[in-house]
């Protein structure tokens, strides 16, 4: 099958719009046309070269999306024409130890080298999947076990956005930190992920939500979304860990750092309280950057923890975080602030470069 697709031929080139071939879905595989794909910055570090984990040039990036099942290849039985999903990083296998140990959403199967497997080609140069997905393509072949069968009735738009984003944020909160009702939270970065952490701190019902960023127009959205207090680090210094501190009444409860840079990550860890504080990592540095923690900030109760995905699995959480979207539980419409033509997937990623945007989709 010929499609459009956005390539990825070379780090930290533009990527280039045109016809590939996909392949038919193999054993196991299921071949989806998608509707919608989202702009991460995940995927604009892959294409940098700044992360190179499961990414293999040249390539397709793109982790968010949402779809329609056309095709389904011998031995799939959770899927048929017709169904709405979405691709998901991380695996769900439902066998092996880590799907059955019931601590983690991480498969067994995410580690498999299996983005090093290419489904598609341009005029003879095969292509490879960032992320083992490569939804920047109007069609692409998935494994069963990376797809969320979910309702039709739910925007491809917003649905893509739960492909990761949404769904990190949302799930930090909700399913990694298990932020509870009363409690101080903290969120570093107010992008497409920290506005869903905050989200998902509201939906807890915590008492306290500080979202803090340097782009002051973040603030309206952010208290809309949830946030009791806004704070512009660039306003106050070296005194914002000080701050922060009076706000929450000697440190946070609950503090997430959602932009990726690993001495922002130092200081969120900071402002946790004694005792009990717990800091999640949430966003994602860039790769072989250490992260450096005083060993007496641990032992005085302080905790560090890190989250994938939000911690979400595939095909048993996706789902129902779709559900709540359709009742209104959390606002995504509001944080897609741009839908662009495939042609236009370039100027996307320079928007988000330049602060412009929260969430920019590509709608096929």
């Amino acid at each position: 099958m010929k499609c459009r697709a956005a390539i990825a031929y070379e780090v930290n080139q533009p990527l280039v719009i045109d016809t590939i071939e996909v392949d038919g879905p193999g054993p196991g595989e299921v071949l989806v046309e998608i509707k919608a794909t989202g702009l991460c910055h995940t995927d604009l570090h892959a294409i940098e070269g700044k992360n190179s984990d499961m990414i293999n040039f040249p390539g397709i990036a793109g982790h968010e999306a949402g779809g329609v099942v056309v095709e389904v290849g011998k031995g799939v039985s959770t899927l048929n024409v017709g169904d709405h999903v979405i691709p998901f990083i991380c695996s769900e296998c439902g066998k092996c130890s880590y799907c059955t140990s019931g601590k983690t959403n991480l498969c067994l199967e995410m580690f498999t080298g299996h983005e090093k497997v290419s489904r598609c080609s341009h005029a003879g140069t095969r292509l490879f999947p960032f992320f083992d997905l490569g939804t920047f393509a109007n069609y692409g072949v998935y494994r069963e076990i990376n797809l969320a069968k979910v309702r039709k009735d739910a925007p491809f738009e917003q649905i893509a956005y739960l492909g990761c984003g949404a769904t990190t944020g949302l799930g930090a909160a909700l399913f990694t930190a298990k932020v509870q009702r009363g409690s101080s939270v903290i969120v570093f970065g107010l992008g497409g992920i920290g506005l869903n952490i905050v989200q998902g701190a509201r939906i807890a019902g915590a008492s306290i939500i500080v979202g803090i960023d340097t782009n002051p127009t973040k603030e309206a959205l952010a208290r809309r979304l949830g946030a009791t207090h806004f704070v512009n680090p660039q306003t106050l210094g070296e005194a914002l860990v000080g701050h922060l501190n009076e706000i929450t009444g000697g440190g946070a409860d609950y503090a997430f750092e959602a932009v990726g840079q690993v001495d922002l990550m130092r200081k969120t860890f900071e402002c946790t309280k004694l005792g009990w504080g717990v800091c999640t990592v949430v966003g994602m540095s860039p790769s072989g950057q250490p992260m450096q923690v005083l060993p007496i900030d641990l032992l005085l109760g302080r905790k560090l923890q890190g989250t994938a995905m939000g911690g979400a699995k595939c095909r048993t959480d996706l789902p129902r975080l779709v559900d709540h979207l359709v009742e209104k539980r959390f606002d995504l419409e509001s944080l897609i602030t741009h839908k662009l033509p495939l042609e236009r997937i370039n100027d996307g990623f320079e928007m988000m470069k330049r602060g412009e945007s929260i969430r920019s989709v590509v709608v096929f």
